[in-house]
């Protein structure tokens, strides 16, 4: 028999180490103030690199997973949960993976056919040089969530400089997206 819901310990996973960490932190604030008073506690964990001793001395019954970006959203913690034989919310190691790779993404769901965008997988110091596609098109990192590394590309503009930067930290191969249907 399962326990109810008023009685269970929840930990609430926040913050991380992925650029979208601010983002994180405030998701998982919301989470976690709208669960106390639900559940019987609710521990609020900033994910950190000590992910697995840290939950492994809190013993939650259940992890509610609010991390965002690479890490959180791309298996990794997931898959430190399965180890760790504590249930969470969230998809699984593999479905997490391949939503975070948005080529593999995109492989799969035409395989299963799904009609997807035009565009292509590009390195990003082309990208930063030339137009890879005809404009317009929105470039994103291959490997990030949200909206983190996205630009728009407009008819007449010259080629988004950004991510051939040595500042860049999002990865080396960025998607392109053909507009129609996506802006």
């Amino acid at each position: 028999m399962s326990r109810p819901f008023s009685d269970l310990h929840v930990a609430v996973l926040m913050g991380g180490l992925s650029s979208e960490r601010e983002v994180s932190l405030t998701s998982g604030k919301g989470c976690a103030d709208a669960l106390e008073g639900q559940v019987a506690r609710v521990s609020r964990v900033d994910a950190g690199r000590d992910l697995a001793q840290v939950l492994a001395a809190l013993k939650p019954d259940v992890v509610f997973n609010a991390l965002h970006g690479e890490w959180g959203e791309d298996g990794c913690v997931q898959g430190v949960l399965e180890t760790l034989g504590i249930p969470y919310t969230h998809s699984g190691v593999l479905a997490s993976a391949l939503a975070m790779d948005k080529e593999k993404s995109k492989a799969v769901l035409k395989a299963a056919g799904v009609v997807v965008p035009g565009g292509g997988l590009f390195d990003r110091h082309v990208v930063a040089r030339t137009h890879v596609i005809p404009p317009p098109y929105v470039i994103k990192p291959n490997a990030e969530g949200s909206s983190v590394g996205v630009y728009v590309v407009r008819e007449s503009e010259p080629p988004c400089a950004a991510p051939g930067e040595a500042s860049w930290t999002y990865g080396d191969h960025h998607r392109h997206h053909a507009r129609q249907g996506l802006l």
